[in-house]
């Protein structure tokens, strides 16, 4: 099942991408009282399970009033509140490689905040306290049940499905101290989309090409198979250490081709203006353009 967030008079709406269009599924509630139970946000379908939602709603039959075209959609983050955002360093070879930095020998963790959090489309402002911000294309894991001291083999059981992200990261703040945080967990640094695709539509997670373009230029172009730690591990390594619950994301690392790995002189950093598309098959393309403008203090009462 492919689903998405999108805007309507101003509240986030849960839809379901068919043949027919974007199914809005709380219209379809509120029309049909056969499927009162259907989930109408996000974390609600991740517990109801999309094969059940599948059984539940005869699309076919409803009416076309019910469906959206795409096209026309305000989107939102394909995942909204995560209870954690978990990070991946260095998880491929060929990136660690063009950093100059060796393999790590068990996954580097870190974390970004729910601030981070962007949507498809959605222009996000470079902060005014960084001069490199830099891209990542990589695949987000999203979980689908509480999981501790997950065994490998068992590992992919517990996964939802995926998205797209952009694992943005401010490389001179990132490089301020010896742990990430401030450099990956700027507003704006984790746009998540355009959508969440349950599981039992890709075959195989760690098999899957990755292309991200800067202004419509390959600037990456690899295969989640060249990970260092491919998804099963990454899932029974960190469950290992705490807690997986429902709705959490994992950000699985991105490939060589970021700006940080180009020699010094060739390092130009995002600025205004610059649109940075991800596509990874069965995933569709995320897309955002990145503004300098617009600072202002925001206190609220």
């Amino acid at each position: 099942m492919i689903s998405l967030n999108f805007y309507k008079e101003e509240q986030l709406c849960l839809g379901i991408k068919t043949e027919r269009g974007i199914l809005d599924v709380k219209a379809a509630v509120s029309k049909l009282p056969h499927i009162q139970s259907a989930p109408k946000t996000t974390a609600e379908l991740i517990a109801f399970g999309p094969k059940k939602l599948r059984e539940l709603l005869d699309w076919s039959n409803m009416e076309d009033s019910l469906f959206l075209e795409e096209e026309s959609l305000t989107f939102g983050p394909c995942i909204t509140e995560p209870q954690k955002i978990i990070g991946v360093g260095l998880n491929y070879k060929d990136h660690a490689a063009e950093c100059g930095l060796p393999l790590p020998p068990v996954p580097i963790i870190f974390s970004k905040f729910n601030t981070a959090i962007r949507s498809h489309g959605q222009d996000i402002l470079l902060p005014k306290n960084t001069k490199q911000v830099d891209y990542e294309g990589e695949i987000a894991i999203i979980i689908g049940k509480k999981a501790k001291n997950v065994k490998k083999e068992e590992a992919l059981s517990v996964i939802y499905g995926y998205c797209i992200t952009n694992d943005l990261t401010a490389r001179d703040l990132q490089k301020v101290t010896g742990q990430w945080l401030l450099g990956k967990s700027c507003d704006g640094f984790c746009p998540l989309g355009p959508y969440l695709v349950s599981k039992d539509e890709v075959e195989n997670p760690n098999n899957l090409r990755i292309v991200t373009k800067l202004n419509g230029e390959v600037c990456q172009d690899s295969n989640t198979s060249n990970m260092i730690f491919p998804c099963e591990e990454l899932i029974s390594y960190i469950s290992d250490h705490f807690t997986l619950h429902p709705g959490d994301v994992i950000l699985t690392g991105t490939p060589a081709g970021v700006i940080l790995g180009k020699p010094e002189e060739q390092q130009v950093w995002l600025k205004d203006s610059d649109e940075i598309s991800i596509e990874i098959d069965k995933l569709g393309t995320l897309k955002n353009k990145f503004k300098s403008e617009g600072y202002s203090s925001s206190i609220v009462e």
